[in-house]
């Protein structure tokens, strides 16, 4: 995959899942609590959390991949903001990941519900380290213009070319024009 888009598609993932979180994470808690489900349901908690801390990595990784040319356009110290902001994020996310593993374990005791709640807890933590991270991010290519690292000369974008034909358009012109006629008449 061409890394000039990879990490900006990575970043959406665990940035979502960290809104996402607390959210799941409270309903599934009260859910146990109530006893509306059994404890195993947590897992789906366990799962999500994972798939937050894999791709958040997978995120920072494809960033650092990309930091040496963004720093051509942008200054080190905001580059690095936003890294620091990412290792806060991602590694908070493994501590709660960390703690909702815990509470799984120990579901059958009495002590795997409270950890489920100060998991739960630690997911807003972690839904702020992921506001943080954003708007970091966000300002680097928004306010400070990291993205033009990636413009061609001239103005042109990066990006490749649409192909001139697309198959699946079967329709031309002529058509729409006789389409659009019949509108004129209303």
């Amino acid at each position: 995959m061409d890394s000039l888009f990879f990490h900006p598609k990575m970043v959406h993932l665990p940035i979502a899942l960290g809104v996402l979180m607390p959210l799941v994470s409270g309903v599934l808690v009260v859910a146990w609590w109530r006893e509306w489900l059994p404890a195993r349901g947590w897992a789906l908690a366990v799962l999500l959390q994972a798939v937050l801390v894999a791709s958040g990595v997978v995120a920072m990784q494809t960033g650092e991949d990309e930091e040496d040319r963004v720093e051509e356009v942008v200054s080190h110290d905001l580059i690095h903001e936003h890294e620091e902001a990412a290792e806060g994020f991602v590694f908070t996310g493994g501590g709660v990941l960390a703690v909702m593993v815990l509470a799984l374990v120990m579901a059958r005791r009495k002590a795997g519900l409270p950890l489920a709640a100060v998991a739960t807890l630690g997911t807003v933590v972690v839904l702020g380290l992921g506001y943080r991270t954003g708007e970091a991010g966000g300002a680097l290519i928004y306010k400070h213009g990291a993205a033009s690292a990636y413009a061609q000369p001239g103005g042109g974008e990066a990006a490749p070319a649409a192909p001139e034909h697309d198959d699946d358009d079967e329709h031309d012109d002529e058509h729409d024009d006789e389409h659009d006629d019949e509108y004129d008449d209303d």
